[in-house]
């Protein structure tokens, strides 16, 4: 199977990466640590701009925009990962097989990653929304506000959402929003 990726310069894309058999364990303290500065690195090397964000147990979700005559987010996503494998923990690695490593693999992530060029502003917020309500959606929050690895905070304090957007009732979003 061939996989087209948007050739969209200064874009912005909406992703989904996601960990090697959904292992849950992103949200641990110190890869949460990791991945910050997993991002700061790459942003440093290659700049772009995290739009919106969210760290789940076994996967993120966020929306990039890149710079002006810019589309290489391939990239950027191949150093994230690759800066997040050199500096985790065991528990990632004791979960190779032997396929994986005479490949030269990680057991960390999956190969792949799910990315959406964001077509116009109404498309923006429908992701945007999409990731921010994600831990409620997942069951792990009750609210958006009450997840603390999202960019959510930063909508709230920015006048974009109410802080109590998104709490008591379920949101429904287009089967073609976040598709995982």
């Amino acid at each position: 199977m061939r996989y087209r990726r948007s050739k969209a310069k200064g874009a912005s894309f909406f992703f989904t990466v996601v960990t090697h058999g959904r292992k849950k364990t992103l949200c641990r303290k110190e890869n949460v640590l990791l991945i910050k500065e997993a991002f700061k690195r790459v942003i440093a090397e290659r700049p772009f701009t995290i739009d919106a964000f969210v760290l789940l147990p076994d996967h993120i979700h966020c929306i990039w925009t890149l710079p002006e005559n810019d589309n290489d987010f391939s990239t950027r996503w191949r150093l994230f990962k690759s800066f997040f494998t050199k500096g985790c923990r065991d528990e990632f690695k004791s979960a190779q097989t032997d396929s994986m490593l005479k490949k030269g693999e990680q057991a960390i992530w999956q190969r792949r990653f799910w990315e959406h060029t964001i077509r116009d502003e109404d498309d923006f917020i429908r992701h945007a929304d999409y990731i921010h309500y994600n831990p409620v959606k997942h069951g792990l929050a009750e609210s958006p506000k009450d997840w603390p690895h999202t960019s959510f905070h930063r909508y709230v304090d920015m006048g974009v959402y109410d802080r109590e957007w998104g709490s008591g009732r379920e949101m429904a979003f287009d089967e073609c929003v976040g598709r995982e």
